[in-house]
């Protein structure tokens, strides 16, 4: 027992350390926002108002959600319930597929605006729009590269407990994934004003 309590420490010490290099590498960006913000005030206010709000407040409420339905997962496993366990963490991936899905209609309405990196139409706005939305376009895919892996992660997880490798006496890895998952939704409610809310 002693052991495993070791074992699952170190695993608990190790995702935190990981989860504290990912908020080193948002902190950067968020960093580099606040100095272009600062230099293109007016500019930027004028490039989120060509963003989509209701995307943007749909996509926090599928993430917030998900946070809730992933904590109530890791209670469930400490119960040993096995199966509203695996349904919690289906119904994380599945927001997290919704996530995706809504991004991906948000970014092909922008896109078939001309608003892209590199576009012309873009250029034509001048540096600080420019500037606002290649931002933009790499921290918003760069958290969409977290939420894909986060809800790969949990379905492998699930398929763990399915399998009887993630029990009420066990569930370390449920409980990382689900703390992947939290800096996930962290990192949006960061994002969602930042980009969507200026004025």
């Amino acid at each position: 027992m002693s052991i495993e309590h070791r074992d699952d420490t170190g695993a608990r010490f190790g995702m935190w350390l990981f989860l504290y290099t990912e908020v080193i590498l948002f902190s950067g960006l968020f960093i580099l926002y606040a100095v272009s913000l600062a230099k293109y005030p007016h500019q930027f206010a004028e490039a989120s108002h060509k963003l989509n709000i209701y995307f943007g407040s749909i996509n926090t409420l599928v993430l917030l959600t998900s946070s809730l339905t992933i904590a109530l997962a890791i209670t469930a496993i400490q119960r040993n319930q096995i199966k509203p366990t695996l349904i919690l963490c289906g119904v994380t991936v599945g927001l997290g597929a919704l996530f995706m899905v809504n991004k991906y209609f948000e970014w092909s309405m922008e896109i078939s605006h001309g608003i892209y990196p590199g576009s012309e139409h873009l250029a034509e706005m001048g540096n600080g729009i420019t500037t606002f939305f290649n931002l933009y376009y790499f921290t918003a895919g760069l958290h969409g590269l977290h939420v894909v892996l986060g809800g790969s992660l949990i379905a492998v997880v699930a398929v763990l407990v399915a399998k009887g490798k993630v029990t009420a006496e066990r569930y370390t890895l449920l409980e990382n994934s689900a703390l992947y998952w939290h800096l996930v939704d962290l990192v949006w409610i960061f994002l969602f004003p930042l980009y969507y809310l200026i004025l």
